[in-house]
């Protein structure tokens, strides 16, 4: 009977158990790349300019190392020079390499064995690099450890979502700005995205909602954008947002490049997150406007085999459609974006879609109240925006004091913690359907008289959607007038002559 292959743990018992020398692997690192960085910067603190923004004290192997760079990183960002003999007074007193050589004495050395700085930039990646690895094999020990002695209390669940955010903190941590570029590049960037609107059709810059008199004002979906859209409850937040979510993904069209990459022609991969609804939810929504069969009758199963037919048929349209649900409850920001850079690396992504934001947490909690923590989830959306060169559509409910006022048109200060909701965004838009109010100040039946008004003023409103753009950083501000059908939760453009 053959035996099968020991792991590595058993391994690792096995040879404990037999008296075996166990033999344990170094961590991966290059001690004479760091000492050639630290002995370049030591002769020519501009060498520090090329490595300074990628990398950290922590990212040296050896413990000293870090802290000389730590303290000539210092030095430098307060103006003055980083020699030996200003470092030395920093390292009088630290304990001695060894009985011949003392920490400003091994300075001097770095920097007489100082090479060009030409090369510095690599040795930083080469220090860089060897330090990730460090930490990827610490996560995967950690996961080990972990996995062999879990607590009660801390099920697989848990781990696997701890190593999953680690993991991509890990990957995160190397982004980092490119720095200064010149003003003929961002010109030629400007050039290249008027140039685009200009052949697309509509001539919109950003991508197109779906809903032209929008698009017109907007211009478009802008990447990098943070668009807040915010309403009261049952105004049609979610309802318009999946109408643009499913109208963005339908129209997604791309082409193979001749480097192997794909080119998004038209439309974008959708991610949506649902911190509130379910994606089964979400999906009988879509559903239902676009087989234009009442949400309420798919839910209950009251559709005969005609509109079921219809259903599937249409289903079948919709699952090609690259749009991608997280209906995960309760995340925090850095969690979102995790896993927005997973999609866009996995599939790509060209908008991404909150609902909303008030349900999403800070990365942690502060003793400053929730505005502060709001001011750091807008925040983080913007940069995220940003990163991903994507536009990021959030919604946002609104304050109560909406409802005190006879007109109840919303404003910016209606803005819950508006402060830095209204800073950060670069658009805010509100939904509003005066039919709703209009709706519930339905007189008594014997008052024929009221009744008559209350029908006209409902004639006027009926089936009719605003959506008021009250900051546009970079366009106009105004109402644009949209067309709502309650029972497919469905905005549209409203048909020219219905506007008045």
């Amino acid at each position: 009977m053959t035996q099968s292959p020991l792991l590595p743990v058993e391994k690792l018992t096995a040879a404990a158990e037999a008296d075996e020398p166990v033999h344990f692997r170094n961590p991966p690192h290059n001690i004479e790349a760091e000492q050639a960085l630290l002995g370049a910067v030591l002769v020519n603190n501009e060498a520090h300019d090329r490595v300074s923004q990628f990398l950290s004290p922590e990212h040296f192997y050896d413990p000293l190392h870090g802290q000389i760079y730590d303290v000539l990183t210092k030095l430098i960002q307060a103006g003055k020079q980083a020699t030996p003999i200003t470092l030395k007074t920093f390292f009088e007193n630290v304990e001695p390499i060894d009985t011949h050589l003392t920490v400003p004495q091994y300075l001097g050395r770095l920097a007489a064995n100082a090479t060009s700085i030409l090369n510095v930039e690599e040795y930083g990646r080469t220090i860089y690099d060897l330090a990730t690895r460090r930490s990827l094999i610490m996560v995967g020990e950690d996961m080990v450890n972990a996995a062999f002695d879990s607590p009660v209390d801390y099920p697989p669940e848990h781990q696997i979502q701890e190593a999953e955010s680690r993991l991509y903190d890990i990957a995160e941590s190397g982004k980092y700005g490119q720095g200064f570029e010149s003003f003929g590049s961002a010109l030629t960037t400007a050039i290249e995205v008027a140039n685009s609107a200009y052949q697309r059709d509509g001539h919109l810059s950003g991508l197109s909602s779906g809903l032209s008199d929008l698009d017109g004002k907007l211009g478009g979906l802008q990447g990098s954008d943070l668009i807040i859209l915010a309403g009261r409850p049952s105004m049609g937040k979610t309802a318009l947002a999946t109408n643009i979510a499913y109208n963005v993904a339908r129209q997604f069209k791309s082409e193979q490049a001749s480097d192997g990459s794909e080119r998004v022609l038209d439309g974008a991969v959708v991610g949506f997150f649902s911190l509130e609804m379910s994606a089964e939810q979400l999906a009988t929504r879509i559903l239902s406007e676009q087989a234009e069969i009442s949400s309420e009758k798919i839910r209950r199963g009251m559709i005969d085999e005609d509109e079921f037919r219809k259903l599937v048929t249409v289903s079948q349209e919709m699952s090609r459609i690259p749009l991608y649900i997280d209906q995960t409850g309760g995340i925090s920001v850095a969690q979102l974006a995790a896993r927005a850079r997973r999609l866009k690396r996995q599939k790509g992504l060209g908008l991404l879609i909150v609902d909303y934001l008030q349900l999403l947490t800070g990365n942690r909690r502060t003793s400053e109240g929730r505005v502060q923590e709001v001011t750091e989830i807008t925040t983080g959306l913007k940069a995220l925006a940003k990163e991903l060169q994507v536009p990021i559509l959030a919604l946002s409910q609104l304050s109560r004091q909406v409802e005190q006022r006879e007109d109840k048109r919303p404003q910016l200060s209606d803005l819950r913690e508006s402060g830095s909701i209204e800073q950060d965004a670069d658009v805010v838009m509100f939904v509003f359907r005066e039919e709703y109010y209009v709706e519930r100040q339905k007189p008594s039946e014997t008052n024929v008289e009221e009744t008559l008004k209350w029908q006209e003023e409902m004639s006027l409103v009926h089936g009719k959607a605003e959506v008021i753009i009250g900051k546009q950083r970079h366009g106009p501000t105004g109402a644009v007038p949209l067309s709502f059908e309650a029972q497919f939760t469905r905005f549209g453009n409203l048909a020219r002559g219905f506007r008045s």
